[in-house]
């Protein structure tokens, strides 16, 4: 059943006797839940002073380029979903970057290259973030840019405390960041990573974002940091040219859905993967997974396995659908759910997993989410990929360009297959879920674990009635693998489900705790019916959930 105003008090009342470490945020006025309290301060300040979702969204997404720029920043790529409360509107937005036109997979055989680079020059397409947030604040925002900017060039300028996870991250991407001098430079100050506690400052990404703030998109795509990029490339025999970036924009797209259990979720379209996490709970309708019991061996079995299944239909036809027809229609089918179903064994484990017969026709990341006091919502990811993308920030540009590139594959028959202008198969995934008077935004970041993450919030929420941190907080498991039967699984699994997973045929690489390995998320919700709203945050990040201050 939908969550309603009743079932939330309801939550309140079990609070004494809980198996979550933290209690969800509440207000009546806005919250920002981002992987870092100063970026989710950032946000909600923004909101204090008037601003929509979106003005604290992008507020908050650029404090985290400062704060984690190994895990995003403008020189990667962005999508979000936004409700738009006055009109109980869903808007999509595409910000993922296309192969400069220059660069096609004989170039790179030409050079020897026989697999797609993952770093380097020729993994870079061009970066999407900055013309995402103009088109969401030129729709939507209340706000100039200078002092939607504000709160990231101050601290990009004054320098911030690194925190716990976010300097783990920083310390393993040391090697990497020493391949180029301008990222040794910016990233490894004194000749090291900084360590946890230790001030970082980034004068040149402060500048940077005052060019944003001065000139908006055209300074990155026209304009002196557009030269940077160029140039970038252009020393190290690179396609991207200036005509590739002056020529690229994000664009608006029609969110997808499914209903489950009386609710609907929504993902947006190809080529992101957040099909195949509508794809899976088209598949765990079949199953009774509310009276298996929370990670239960029959209700994580049911997940696993799901998973295989949505997957191997994502490997096999999600691509660019400017490109390719991906068929969207097909692979959403209830009927098609209805026979795929059927392939799941309750029993064993399934090593080997082929995409279904459709119907006929008839790394790295941040996510965060904001709701603005009048019960606009906006869920947001943003990613260079791989820690610290593709390696190579331009010169006295502050940021590091994406290594999404590195997804396309040199098979020239495959649906994604690198071609100029073409974007590749996109991982980072922003969740929107609505039931009765309730509206909900979420995501979980983490590479290919991002659709099934997506699935075991949903299923937290709905099916075993978990409010946003619960859900969020609960044990994950996640097969970041397409064949096999390895799955990850944090320890907080009771050993009892553990046993009955391998019984079945499970090979489990179990983790800690609260692992990164399953992904980081945030969450923010709305009961409309009360004019209350909620925010989540996930103790595998660094963040906070952080309502909008008062104001005198």
């Amino acid at each position: 059943m939908p969550l309603v105003a009743t079932e939330i008090t309801d939550y309140v009342r079990t609070a004494i006797d809980r198996t979550q470490g933290r209690s969800v945020i509440m207000s009546s006025s806005g919250i920002t839940a981002s992987e870092h309290p100063l970026a989710s301060q950032a946000g909600a300040s923004i909101l204090a002073r008037g601003g929509h979702a979106v003005d604290a969204a992008i507020a908050a997404n650029a404090a985290m380029g400062v704060l984690a720029p190994m895990m995003n920043g403008i020189g990667g790529d962005l999508f979000a979903i936004v409700y738009e409360a006055a009109s109980d509107r869903i808007h999509g937005i595409n910000g993922s970057g296309r192969v400069p036109a220059g660069l096609t997979i004989d170039r790179l055989r030409a050079s020897g290259i026989t697999s797609m680079p993952q770093t380097g020059i020729h993994s870079v397409t061009i970066p999407g973030a900055v013309a995402g947030w103009s088109m969401l604040s030129e729709r939507f925002g209340r706000l100039p840019l200078t002092d939607v900017l504000a709160p990231a060039i101050q601290l990009a300028s004054e320098g911030f405390p690194v925190s716990e996870i976010t300097s783990a991250e920083w310390a393993s991407s040391e090697s990497h960041l020493r391949t180029e001098n301008e990222a040794t430079r910016t990233y490894l100050p004194d000749g090291r990573p900084p360590r946890a506690g230790e001030i970082f400052r980034n004068a040149d990404l402060a500048a940077s974002y005052r060019a944003l703030a001065a000139d908006g998109r055209d300074a990155f795509y026209r304009g002196d940091i557009a030269r940077r990029i160029v140039s970038c490339s252009a020393g190290r025999a690179g396609a991207l040219t200036a005509a590739d970036l002056a020529e690229y924009d994000a664009e608006w797209v029609t969110p997808l859905s499914t209903t489950y259990r009386g609710w609907t979720v929504h993902e947006l379209p190809p080529n992101g993967q957040g099909i195949a996490a509508l794809m899976m709970l088209n598949l765990l309708e079949h199953m009774p997974i509310g009276s298996y019991g929370h990670n239960s061996a029959d209700a994580l079995h049911a997940i696993i396995e799901a998973k295989k299944l949505a997957y191997a239909d994502l490997a096999r036809h999600v691509a660019d659908p400017s490109f390719h027809d991906v068929p969207v229609a097909a692979m959403l089918s209830k009927a098609y759910a209805s026979q795929r179903v059927r392939e799941i064994d309750p029993s064993r484990a399934n090593p080997e997993v082929s995409p279904g017969t459709l119907p006929t026709k008839g790394s790295d990341t941040t996510y965060l989410s904001v709701v603005d006091r009048d019960g606009n919502i906006v869920s947001l990811i943003q990613s260079n990929f791989a820690n610290f993308g593709s390696g190579l920030v331009p010169a006295g540009a502050g940021f590091v360009l994406q290594s999404r590139g590195g997804l396309f594959t040199l098979d020239a028959t495959h649906p994604n297959g690198l071609a100029p202008r073409k974007r590749p198969l996109h991982t980072i995934i922003p969740g929107f879920m609505t039931g009765n008077d309730v509206r909900c935004a979420f995501g979980i970041m983490g590479g290919w674990n991002q659709a099934q993450a997506h699935v075991q919030f949903v299923s937290n929420v709905i099916d075993h009635h978990m409010n946003v941190q619960a859900a969020l907080e609960a044990a994950r498991v996640t097969k970041l693998t397409f064949t096999g039967c390895d799955v990850i699984m944090e320890s907080r699994v009771p050993g009892s489900v553990r046993a009955a997973l391998s019984s079945r045929g499970h090979e489990i690489d179990l983790q800690g705790a609260f692992s990164s390995m399953v992904g980081g998320g945030q969450s923010v919700m709305r009961d409309y019916a009360a004019g209350v709203n909620y925010g989540g945050s996930d103790p595998r990040k660094d963040g906070a959930a952080i309502p909008e201050p008062f104001t005198s």
